[in-house]
């Protein structure tokens, strides 16, 4: 039985855009909307929570739907910029959402996905974070100003 991420759903498209899961397969979910291209966080708390670089896309919090939600467990970020918290599998500790305080968004791990997801690296951000062992020469942009990045939804 699939749960709504959030208790209304309004204006949510039926068909499933993309689907994933924890790794033990506890926590599943399906997107019923549009995905955000992938951002690679560098903030600490990124890389303390999944041991580097976060790779997150995202969708609207009413396009999420979790499965089974008995294993999903939240965490307060504590030093969130956001105010945000961290979503993940309890059973087995995956890394899968992450939602800023008052967002209509969820950010969903990216490795998380079944494959193909059809998504694509669109920046770094938070590099100022990055840990001295991380090498950022692959030609993305650093830090853009969010209103100038060539994020695309699809």
């Amino acid at each position: 039985m699939l749960l709504r991420f959030y208790d209304h759903v309004v204006g949510s498209n039926p068909e499933v855009r993309a689907t994933g899961r924890c790794l033990c397969g506890a926590v599943t979910y399906e997107v019923r909307g549009p995905l955000r291209d992938v951002l690679l966080c560098h903030c600490i708390e990124c890389r303390r929570w999944g041991g580097s670089a976060g790779a997150f896309t995202a969708t609207r919090a009413e396009d999420l739907v979790v499965g089974e939600t008995s294993a999903l467990r939240w965490i307060d970020s504590p030093d969130s910029d956001n105010g945000a918290r961290r979503g993940f599998c309890g059973d087995c500790g995956s890394s899968l959402f992450w939602q800023a305080a008052r967002s209509e968004r969820v950010g969903i791990a990216a490795g998380t996905l079944d494959a193909p997801t059809g998504l694509r690296v669109a920046a770094h951000i938070y590099t100022h974070q990055a840990g001295d062992y991380e090498r950022l020469e692959d030609g993305l942009p650093l830090d853009p100003d969010r209103s100038t990045i060539d994020v695309r939804w699809s």
